[in-house]
């Protein structure tokens, strides 16, 4: 009987189980592959659709605006809105502001997160669970809640509508999350490695800025992006202690602009964009240790 005369049934049963399994795993992998490839797409397309409306909408004239449908391209860019908008928005002042305050607030509170979080992780001292779980807590707690006292300090303290009254509070709110974020990433280092450098003759500040932070520059980069991104677009706290229109950061500057010129589409658009740049460009530098940061955890199971 020739090969080809044996029904498809037996050949199929003759086949080896390794062989027929590793084929099923293989097809297996495939749908999941297919349906990562199309999660993927849909959350392009539902991320990418509000930014395409901006660019267009920020590029059209107000009659293209109304008379057109949105997504829509403008065949004659209006170019003109980005310069009003950077005329009649204040985004020069406000984006001095928003920078200003990200670039003091970001750097030294992480900087005062990992040395709490070192001393948590590292150091053993009586109540330290405790401690712990109060910096836990403290990371629940919505600002919203705060805004009411915080005012009356700040204004106590004669800090309203200035940086150092702004910086102050968003380190201060800023510190828990943090500190319980770096907490796990410092206890997932050897701590062989601190005996080691003990017995070099390292001290715990020698330890901590030499060693633990160079080794932790995923973490911390993740978290410095998205602290700036957090200080860059807080709009609460920024509206309760900055009343003069020359302390106002980003948030409040747009919201001031679109209370101003309600029906000027075309220059609000373009300054939303405008703002973006910023974010975008910190994100850009640090992507690499973003994403590093980002699986850390889950790489050391």
């Amino acid at each position: 009987m020739s090969l080809s005369t044996v029904p498809p049934a037996v050949v199929d049963a003759a086949l080896p189980e390794k062989r027929r399994r590793a084929g099923w795993g293989t097809s297996h992998r495939d749908y999941i592959k297919i349906g990562l490839w199309i999660a993927l797409v849909i959350a392009v397309l539902v991320w990418s659709v509000p930014i395409i409306f901006m660019v267009f909408t920020s590029l059209k004239s107000e009659a293209d605006i109304f008379g057109t449908p949105a997504f829509v391209p403008p065949w004659s860019p209006e170019w003109g809105n980005y310069v009003e908008a950077l005329d009649r928005g204040n985004l020069l002042s406000a984006g001095a502001n928003s920078l200003i305050i990200a670039l003091f607030k970001v750097p030294i509170g992480l900087l005062i997160s990992a040395a709490a979080a070192f001393a948590l992780a590292r150091l053993r001292f009586k109540r330290q669970r405790l401690l712990m779980g109060i910096i836990a807590m403290g990371a629940m707690v919505p600002i919203q809640v705060a805004i009411a006292p915080l005012f009356q300090v700040i204004n106590g303290l004669d800090l309203l509508s200035t940086h150092i009254g702004v910086i102050l509070p968003y380190i201060a709110f800023g510190l828990p999350y943090q500190t319980f974020i770096l907490y796990g990433f410092f206890r997932g280092i050897p701590e062989e490695l601190d005996e080691s450098a003990r017995m070099d003759g390292a001290g715990n500040w020698r330890i901590f800025f030499q060693m633990i932070l160079p080794l932790s520059k995923p973490a911390l980069a993740a978290l410095l992006i998205l602290d700036f991104v957090a200080t860059w677009n807080e709009y609460s706290i920024a509206l309760a202690l900055l009343q003069s229109q020359d302390s106002w950061t980003i948030p409040l500057a747009i919201q001031g602009f679109q209370s101003q010129f309600t029906s000027s589409y075309g220059p609000l658009n373009a300054f939303t964009i405008m703002s973006v740049f910023p974010v975008l460009i910190v994100y850009l530098l640090f992507q690499r240790y973003f994403v590093e940061g980002a699986f850390a955890g889950a790489v050391k199971g």
